[in-house]
């Protein structure tokens, strides 16, 4: 039986949404429907700091005023740590993980002091057992990391289909590069899993045969395909799309208060005339 066309939309109830993710969940749903496939919606709501009930409840209003329609249940990252759990076990069973206690801030002066070019992306070590012990003992903070040595020494040579187009131009069968990632984070103590542990598991877990998104995140797709081959997990195709800029030229993002679909919306703004707008 072949696999039906499906991709999704995961935004994070972090704020309210605007243009670029107006632009995303259209192209997806868009591709979806050409292909008489199936469209998803997941709320990536594992950052706990952030995330607020009425920010998803104001994504599923602002997806249904641009005409979106998406299969049910929605698929909420909080109510499946036990999955990343499983995942993060096995991982860590075959020695491919490692207890890192550097804070961010501690990396990245570590990075910032490196010779230029030596250190683009954080690689590290195991601390020696008894250190290590102290440190669980004092019940210090760390984070689980993929150890990209001992990850590359278990698969070979690694691709991924380009369906769209990278930062740079690239598009077609693409060379991973894992090393673009350094020793990701793939879970923190205080939340059960990291963002690429968890979406390259719910992509395999949903069936998701076409990842559309921005082409901001070509790069992840590096070490998402390494996860997958770590996990014997099938592999999408990837079609990253372009970000709409603001008249600035810079991309629309929540952190710069861009304008929301909720103020473009009493504003006037139909659905058809943002479509419009975006070329769509």
């Amino acid at each position: 039986m072949t696999t039906p066309f499906t991709t999704r939309f995961a935004p994070s109830p972090t704020g309210r949404l605007h243009r670029g993710h107006a632009f995303s969940a259209l192209t997806a749903h868009d591709a979806a429907r050409a292909a008489k496939g199936r469209f998803l919606l997941r709320i990536e709501d594992i950052d706990v700091t952030r995330c607020r009930p009425e920010y998803e409840a104001a994504i599923h209003e602002d997806l249904a005023w641009l005409g979106l329609e998406w299969e049910q249940p929605v698929r909420r990252q909080s109510e499946h740590l036990a999955e990343y759990q499983t995942a993060i076990e096995a991982l860590a069973e075959r020695d491919l993980l490692y207890r890192c206690f550097r804070t961010r801030r501690e990396i990245a002066e570590a990075i910032a002091s490196a010779p230029h070019g030596a250190m683009e992306t954080w690689r590290g070590s195991p601390l020696p057992a008894d250190d290590e012990a102290r440190r669980l003992a004092a019940g210090e903070a760390f984070a689980w990391r993929l150890s990209l040595d001992k990850a590359l020494a278990k698969v070979g040579p690694l691709t991924f289909v380009e369906e769209g187009s990278g930062p740079s131009g690239e598009s077609g069968v693409i060379t991973v590069q894992p090393h673009l990632g350094g020793d990701v984070v793939l879970a923190r103590r205080d939340v059960g899993v990291a963002y690429h542990l968890a979406v390259t598991l719910d992509d395999a877990l949903q069936g998701v045969t076409h990842v559309i998104r921005g082409e901001d995140l070509f790069e992840a797709t590096h070490v998402q395909r390494l996860l997958q081959a770590l996990l014997g997990l099938p592999a999408p195709v990837y079609r990253h799309h372009r970000l709409l800029t603001g008249p600035d030229g810079r991309r629309y993002a929540k952190r710069d208060q861009a304008q929301t679909l909720a103020e473009l919306r009493a504003a006037g703004v139909t659905s058809q005339a943002l479509r419009a707008e975006m070329g769509l």
